[in-house]
This record gives C-alpha cells, structure tokens and sequence, in this order.
C-alpha cells in the first residue's frame, strides 16, 4: 500500500511515522509514504520567497480558503509518479481531464477530510486496504478547500468525528494508522488485529496484585483460572 499525502506541514508527520509499527511497517516496505506540497507550485510573491497558496473567499466570510491550483498540481504529480511506478519510467503526468481513467487504471483513491462527511470506520479501512494499492490524502487548511477540487477529481470525503480540527494532517494519519493495520505483515500476525479477536476493554498482566496507596488491586480470578472457555465468556462482558 502507497499513501501519498499532499499538505502544506509535511514535518507533522514525520515523529509518527518514524516510530512504533508503523515505522517498521515503512522500512520493511509493506507500506510507503510520499509528500507533495502544494506550494512547490507556487511562485513566489517576494524577495523572501513566500508561496501563498490561500485567498479571501468569495461572497466574504471569516479566514482563508485553499486555492484549488496547487492541490490539483500536487495530485497530478503524485497521480504521475504512480503511473510511473505502476507502467515504467515512460509513464508521465498526462492532462487533468483524464484524472477517472487514470485513477481506475491503477486502483487510486483521493481523499479528502471534512467534518461533516460519512464517518471512516475499520470497514472502510479493509475496503480501501483491499480495492486500492494507493491512496492520495489531501490535507487541507484554514476554512477548508475550493470545492472544485473535489469536484475535479471526485474525492471521497470523509471525517473521523464531529469535531473541527485546524488542519487535515492528524485525519490523515489516523487513516495511516488504521488502513496500515489491515496490510498484510504489518501487524506479524493476523490475530494481532483486535477487530479480528474477541477481545476486552479491560486487560491485565503482572503484577497479579497491584498494591497503591495501602489497596490491594487484584486481577479477576478467572483470568488466572487457565479456563479458556470461561475467559472468552468473561471478555465479551467486559
């Protein structure tokens, strides 16, 4: 699996990346990662080489808006460097109207993140870890994207809960995370995936006894009964 971001603060990403399981999961290349920045197609405005890449939106409001040009650039050179992988090094960037059949052609996914969209869940997680070999997250800013770029290149909108976040790179890493999961070696072990399991909100391990502040806290007898049966019965009840 290939996930291509497009943000405009790709250092945010690279703490979470580099650690844990999915730092692991990235150097033994069971999945990858890619940046693109809109403002690498920008030109500068100043001596100072600042690359506006938001403006005042139309019939006014609060803040800024994202300028659909350099999403839409950014996309179609992560969308040329799939082709390339997919097809050789003859594979290059082709114009925006051919974005549909280009992205059916080597299974690609666009997504974008807003607070109103369908929720994503760890169904849509092995959907997308099953039909795709290559998600495109847009990271937008500010007060959000040019809704044409969705209209453009027929994102898939989704939100990871109903609340407002400043920018779209934490919803993109919790895509990451949880579509990493389901691939195939990230995890060592397919039983490792909790969904797959029964599992339980409460666990346990040593000491057996836990003594804080002159209190005893035990662990529940029956997880130290060896009775497998009664355990099982114990997780789905707790």
């Amino acid at each position: 699996m290939r996930f291509h971001i497009i943000t405009i603060f790709p250092d945010i990403f690279d703490s979470y990346l580099n650690e844990s399981i999915l730092g692991r999961a990235i150097k033994e290349k069971h999945v990858s990662v890619k940046f693109y920045n809109p403002r690498d197609y920008v030109k500068a405005q100043n001596k100072n080489n600042y690359k506006p890449v938001d403006d005042r939106p139309y019939g006014g409001g609060p803040g800024m808006v994202m300028r659909p040009e350099p999403i839409l650039k950014a996309v179609e050179k992560a969308i040329s460097t799939i082709s390339k992988i997919s097809s050789g090094p003859r594979s290059g960037a082709r114009p925006a109207q051919k974005f549909s059949n280009r992205l059916n052609k080597n299974k690609i996914q666009i997504i974008n993140f807003i607070p109103s969209a369908e929720k994503f869940t760890t169904i849509e997680a092995k959907k997308i870890s099953k039909k795709y070999t290559d998600i495109i997250l847009i990271c937008g800013r500010y007060e959000g994207i040019d809704a044409r770029v969705d209209k453009i290149l027929k994102t898939k909108k989704y939100s990871i809960g109903d609340y407002v976040l400043t920018g779209g790179e934490l919803p993109a890493m919790v895509l990451i995370d949880c579509i990493a999961r389901q691939i195939p070696g990230v995890l060592g072990k397919y039983e490792s995936l909790e969904e797959e399991r029964v599992s339980s909100s409460e666990v346990y391990t040593r000491p057996e006894i836990l003594k804080y502040n002159n209190k005893n806290y035990r662990v529940p007898k029956v997880l130290l009964s060896g009775n497998h049966a009664e355990v099982e019965k114990w997780k789905k009840t707790h």
